[in-house]
């Protein structure tokens, strides 16, 4: 699937912006109406290594992201994996650029299915407008957050025991 983008205005500075956004921890809280079963795959849940698992609510399809680069406070490039099996690239860039007031938050998604049945799924009728939706929806869940200064509840690292001041 070549890449779907989302953007929106955010009225809260570049820097708190881009600490919220690449904390994976944090991404139920505004992913959470299209992924499911969101763990993390590390305890430290933010920076290059940080990973995550979680399920596509649509296709009922696993995926894990991994942050590969971050180039704060403007950009975080997380790599990963979905499919049966993991077989297919997934990608993901973050990119946030200052404005007038705040900043803006754009978010670029993209696969690339090599196997025929992956192929098949990304192509299904309506499935690349239904993640540009999730991805509009899920910023605006974003901007919510940030504006309105709500602490959302983190994700936890799956069958991790609690590890107090991990985070």
């Amino acid at each position: 699937m070549g890449p779907v983008t989302a953007t929106i205005p955010i009225d809260t500075p570049r820097q708190a912006a881009f600490d919220f956004v690449a904390d994976l921890a944090n991404r139920p809280s505004f992913m959470g109406r299209f992924l499911a079963d969101f763990r993390l795959q590390r305890l430290v849940s933010s920076g290059v290594g940080a990973a995550a698992r979680f399920r596509v609510r649509r296709r009922d399809l696993w995926m894990e992201t991994v942050i590969s680069d971050v180039q704060a406070p403007y950009r975080i490039i997380e790599d990963g994996s979905g499919s049966r099996l993991g077989r297919m690239p997934i990608h993901t860039a973050w990119e946030l650029t200052e404005d007038g007031r705040g900043c803006e938050v754009k978010v670029v998604h993209w696969t690339e299915p090599s196997h025929v049945q992956d192929r098949i799924g990304e192509l299904a009728p309506g499935m690349r407008a239904w993640y540009g939706r999730a991805l509009e929806g899920a910023l605006m869940q974003l901007k919510t957050i940030l504006e309105d200064g709500v602490v959302p509840d983190r994700a936890g690292v799956g069958g991790g025991d609690r590890v107090p001041g991990a985070g």
